[in-house]
């Protein structure tokens, strides 16, 4: 239900102030097991980053804007919870936390899945285009826990969007640095296309923000497609700057001969435990197949060939005891006469 009055009015939004304190305090509690204070210090650094993007997304002003408002402030939410808290937040997770999140199968198998490229692309571009379709706009805008179920599945997105590119979640299937370039360029373009058809739209196609002139001074079709170009644009300087980082990064690797991304030991005990629980699944199988009684072969009964013979002229017969072949019209496997009868 869109509210009434003034769309810059102070609301408290006591549930998100609680669940940014919930997410705050899991990653502080997460970093206790890193040893070493430089690495726990910046590992803090990027919390304090995180959680201010996130509670500048899901906290007023923005979230009343979005909710209700403007379609600009809608964007400009999805592009902080995306983009911007949820590589910091994913970051700041020291990677023995994530090993032991990520240890039991199921958990194991959907990082491993996950994290695959196309797979990335096509559940974050799913859930980028499905959230901002009319329909699911007009739920958000309810307000409640449809916006708070909203935000956490953006941030899980782009959980999901940056999993293939930082090197500290072990297990992950993380291509080599060019692929990563190429990875990042394309979730820049493909998930983003729904903000051409903001651009260019001739009338405003969400009702939930009709009213957008009264929060931002902006007609809804120019709040529309402002939206639709920092959609587009929003997204290129941090992905692409990654996608840079990348290949510089094997530029110098390729001449000081060095591996641009050095296997360490987490993803190595990653890998063991994956091939044994394998090899364990195979010889549960086995062994489910050998208590199994044998099959019943059917015997297939050779059926008996009756082979006449046939005695041409091009057929080359047994030849003769004296070396000549047997006269015509004579049966050479016929038994001779008998000497004794002489």
């Amino acid at each position: 239900m869109r509210p009434r009055g003034d769309p810059w009015a102070f609301h408290p939004h006591p549930l998100a102030l609680l669940a940014v304190a919930l997410v705050t305090a899991g990653v502080l509690w997460a970093q206790q097991a890193t040893e070493g204070d430089p690495v726990r210090r910046r590992q803090r650094r990027l919390l304090a980053g995180g959680a201010l993007a996130l509670l500048v997304a899901v906290w007023w002003p923005l979230a009343d804007l979005a909710a209700h408002w403007s379609l600009l402030a809608l964007v400009v939410q999805r592009l902080l919870l995306t983009l911007v808290a949820a590589p910091l937040l994913l970051a700041a997770l020291p990677a023995e936390a994530l090993a032991r999140l990520t240890r039991p199968f199921l958990a194991d198998l959907a990082l491993e899945v996950l994290t695959l490229p196309a797979v990335a692309v096509a559940l974050f571009t799913l859930v980028a285009v499905g959230t901002l379709l009319p329909p699911a706009v007009a739920f958000d805008s309810a307000g409640g826990w449809h916006a708070g179920l909203f935000d956490a599945l953006l941030l899980g997105a782009g959980f999901v969007l940056w999993g293939p590119v930082l090197e500290h979640v072990p297990g992950a299937s993380r291509p080599g640095p060019l692929g990563v370039a190429v990875y990042l360029v394309v979730q820049s373009l493909v998930p983003t296309f729904l903000a051409l058809v903001f651009v260019f739209a001739r009338h405003p196609l969400y009702p939930a923000y009709a009213r957008a002139g009264g929060a931002i001074g902006l007609s809804p079709l120019a709040d529309q497609e402002i939206a639709g170009i920092v959609g587009k644009v929003g997204t290129l300087p941090i992905l692409w700057t990654v996608a840079w980082r990348e290949l510089a990064r094997a530029r110098r690797a390729e001449e000081t001969g060095q591996d641009a991304r050095p296997l360490r030991w987490l993803d190595v005990e990653r890998r063991l435990a994956r091939a044994e629980r394998r090899e364990g699944r195979a010889l549960a199988r086995n062994r489910r197949a050998a208590r199994r009684p044998p099959r019943q072969r059917r015997r297939v009964l050779a059926r008996p060939q009756l082979v006449a013979y046939f005695p041409t002229v091009d057929a080359p017969g047994p030849e003769h005891p004296d070396g000549e072949p047997p006269a015509e019209g004579t049966n050479p496997e016929a038994p001779g006469p008998d000497p004794r009868q002489k």
